[in-house]
C-alpha cells in the first residue's frame, strides 16, 4: 500500500519535474551553494542528470553558476508568490491594513512583485486618490510605484541589473523617473533606509509611501503602503505621520506571517 502521507502516483505523475524540484530543494541555508556533485549527492541523481536539470534551471533564471559552484537565484521567489497572493498574505495583510488605514486615515494597500509589476493582494480604501479605481488584481509598473521600489531594492545586483537591462522606464507623469542610472540610485537609497516614498511618479497629485514585508529569513516578500493627495500631504508630512506607523503596521504582519508559517509546519 502506498504511504498515507504521500499520494499516489498514477499515469499523470512526470517524474523529471519531481527531480526539477528535488534539485531546487537541495539548496538552503546550510548549503547556499554547491558543486555539481555535490547536488547529485544531495538529489541521489547522475552527475549527468544533475548537470541537465541545474542548466535548465540557470537558463530559465533559477539557478546562477560561476562555472564551479551553483546557487539559486531570488526568482525562486517567484514559485511561491502564487501561493502567498492567494493564501496566507491576503488573510493575514487585510486586518493590519484596516486598523492601519483607521490609524492614518490614508488608503493602505499589500502588493507582490510578479514579473515587472506590482500585483495587489490586499487592500482597504478611505477614498478614490487616484484615476484608475484599484483593487485587489491591479498591477503598476513597479519602477515606478513605492511598493514596487521597495521590492525591487529586495533583489539582489545580478537581478536588478537584469531588471534595469530589460525594463522600458515610460513617463507615466513629468515627474517619473526614466533614466536607469536615477533609478537605480534610487532603489540603492531605498535598500539603505528601508522604505521609499514616491512623489507623483505614477499619477500626479498622488504621494506614496511604502516598506518591506520579509520572510522569516529576511527576504522581500511582499510591500505594504499608503497613499496620500500630494496637495494635503507633504513629503515631510509623510515621513513624519504616516512612516511609523506603516513600519509598525509591516512589522505586525511580518509576525503573524511567521505564525502561520510555524503553525503550517507544525513547529
Amino acid at each position: 500500500m502506498p504511504d498515507e502521507e504521500e499520494p499516489a502516483r498514477g499515469a499523470h505523475f512526470v517524474q523529471s519535474l519531481e527531480r526539477g524540484l528535488t534539485v531546487v530543494r537541495a539548496f538552503s541555508a546550510e548549503r547556499p551553494s554547491m558543486t555539481l556533485s555535490e547536488v547529485a549527492r544531495e538529489t541521489d541523481l547522475t552527475r549527468a542528470a544533475a548537470r541537465r536539470f541545474l542548466l535548465t534551471l540557470a537558463d530559465l533564471g533559477y539557478v546562477r553558476t560561476d562555472g564551479r559552484l551553483f546557487s539559486l537565484t531570488p526568482r525562486v521567489l517567484d514559485l511561491g508568490y502564487a501561493y502567498v497572493a492567494s493564501a496566507g498574505l491576503p488573510d493575514v495583510a487585510q486586518p493590519h491594513l484596516e486598523d492601519l488605514s483607521a490609524r492614518v486615515h490614508e488608503s493602505a494597500s499589500v502588493s507582490v512583485l510578479e514579473g515587472d509589476d506590482v500585483l495587489y493582494v490586499a487592500r482597504v480604501a478611505t477614498s478614490r486618490i487616484m484615476a484608475v479605481a484599484i483593487t485587489v488584481g491591479t498591477r503598476f509598473p513597479a519602477s515606478a510605484t513605492s511598493m514596487g521600489r521597495v521590492l525591487l531594492a529586495g533583489r539582489d545586483e545580478r537581478d536588478l541589473e537584469a531588471y534595469l537591462d530589460r525594463v522600458e522606464l515610460r513617463p507615466l507623469t513629468r515627474f517619473t523617473v526614466t533614466d536607469p542610472d536615477e533609478l537605480r540610485a534610487e532603489l540603492r537609497r531605498v535598500r539603505e533606509q528601508g522604505y521609499s516614498i514616491v512623489d507623483q511618479e505614477l499619477e500626479e497629485g498622488l504621494r506614496s509611501l511604502a516598506a518591506p514585508v520579509r520572510d522569516a529569513e529576511g527576504r522581500v516578500i511582499a510591500a505594504a503602503n499608503v497613499s496620500a493627495h500630494a496637495n494635503r500631504s507633504s513629503i515631510e508630512d509623510v515621513r513624519r505621520d504616516l512612516l511609523p506607523a506603516l513600519l509598525e503596521t509591516a512589522s505586525r504582519i511580518e509576525s503573524d506571517l511567521a505564525s502561520v508559517s510555524r503553525r503550517g509546519s507544525g513547529r
